[in-house]
């Protein structure tokens, strides 16, 4: 064998264990944001079972506000759906889009329960609600906890896969960039619930 064919040979093979390495990462990155997501749909499921008790207490006190559970009831039929879909096809932009924005509607509606609720003392002073409530609180705040870090992972994986040369791997393997989750896209949905009596 010629010395140009051993170079030939030496080049291709250090472009395959490049390759191979640049391939690897991608996937391990990957499946870093399906684990990270994996923490995100356990945190809302269990804010997702905390929904139904925390309006059974209320609907106690709330006989007058019977729009804003439902509301809530509505809200979080709505997110378990966008969350399910997300769960089949975790890296569809779309689906994740969708759950947002569902999120972003059972989290006003919470709100807006949650509003309420201030106004009956007796609701308010329930030894339930404040349990309720303080589960709530918590689960928001893991799932905050889990958001960034999906985020997180989104960032790296997104930054490996658009950097050259990786990005060659990354495009003829099929790595696209994944999709960061937002709170909301909807600028009435950041603002803070208003209830008026």
């Amino acid at each position: 064998m010629s010395t140009t064919a051993w170079v030939v040979l030496g080049v291709a093979l250090a472009l395959g264990v490049w390759a191979v390495s640049v391939y690897n990462r991608l996937a391990q990155l990957r499946n870093r944001i399906a684990n990270a997501f994996g923490q995100i749909d356990v945190q809302l499921k269990r804010r997702y079972d905390l929904v139904p008790n925390l309006v059974e207490v209320a609907r106690g006190y709330l006989a007058h506000e019977a729009a804003t559970l439902e509301a809530v009831i509505k809200a979080r039929g709505q997110a378990v759906d966008a969350a399910g879909a997300a769960r089949a096809t975790p890296a569809n932009a779309q689906a994740l889009g969708a759950l947002a924005a569902a999120e972003g509607v059972l989290g006003t509606s919470l709100g807006r329960l949650m509003v309420v609720a201030e106004a009956y003392p007796e609701l308010k002073a329930d030894a339930t609600m404040q349990s309720l409530s303080e589960e709530l609180t918590s689960t928001e705040n893991r799932l905050g906890f889990a958001r960034q870090a999906y985020n997180d992972q989104v960032l790296e994986f997104n930054d490996r896969a658009a950097r050259f040369p990786d990005l060659i791997v990354a495009r003829l393997l099929g790595f696209s960039v994944q999709p960061m989750l937002e709170s909301t896209r909807s600028q009435e949905e950041r603002m803070a619930p208003q209830v008026k009596f």
